[in-house]
């Protein structure tokens, strides 16, 4: 399933799902045109094996590496998400707290991968796991709202309007499958998809938008 639009639109205009969208293309530009794109990768990614939580200097690719991507779909997927299913969610949390609940979303979420491979020296990178907090907090808040999204129906394309809740379920097990998966074959030396950054970013959304934000029914 992959979403195109979200049918409940806020009618505001986003301004940091905007501004968010416009730093990361930013700041994939600067990695594809820089000198060294390693060692871009490698001065602001996460690498598990260099944190030390007795020394702030090493926490701050838990935010930086946010903004850092592998690769032109990964860029744009995560930045169609954001788009589909941020502005319900900056509206409803507001321009002072949605910065920070996204990127509190992304250090949850890279904190609990980190937790999993504590030693890797593959650098963590991408906004899926702040984005995976936007769909948290998504679920938690707009139960009512539909998706129009693309299936295939007897291996054509449609087009369907699906609860928003049943997509992101989706979403979420695909992703505790695929993490739990990935356990298996897991090691420091291989990279791939960071589903427990995933996980952890869709979970913690959840739960602070259950606990803070979720004091009125949505329509």
């Amino acid at each position: 399933m992959f979403p195109l639009r979200d049918t409940h639109t806020t009618g505001k205009f986003p301004f940091w799902v905007i501004t968010i969208i416009t730093l990361n293309i930013l700041v994939f530009y600067l990695e594809l045109t820089s000198v060294s794109p390693e060692a871009f990768i490698a001065q602001y990614a996460l690498i598990p094996s260099l944190v030390d939580f007795n020394n702030l200097e090493t926490l701050k690719p838990f935010i930086t590496s946010q903004f850092l991507h592998a690769g032109f779909l990964h860029i744009i997927s995560n930045m169609w998400f954001l788009w589909i299913f941020g502005d319900n969610v900056e509206d409803r949390l507001g321009k002072l707290i949605f910065p920070i609940f996204y990127l509190a979303s992304g250090a949850a979420g890279a904190l609990l991968q980190y937790f999993f491979m504590p030693s890797g020296d593959i650098p963590m990178l991408g906004a899926s796991g702040a984005i995976a907090g936007v769909l948290g907090a998504y679920f938690a808040l707009f139960k009512n709202h539909t998706v129009k999204t693309l299936i295939p129906v007897f291996g054509f394309p449609a087009v369907v309007e699906i609860p928003a809740t049943v997509m992101l379920f989706y979403w979420f097990v695909t992703q505790l499958f695929s993490g739990a998966a990935g356990l298996v074959t897991a090691s420091a030396d291989i990279g791939g998809v960071a589903f427990f950054a995933h996980i952890g970013g869709f979970v913690f959304g959840w739960i602070m938008a259950k606990i803070f934000f979720n004091q009125t029914v949505s329509v």
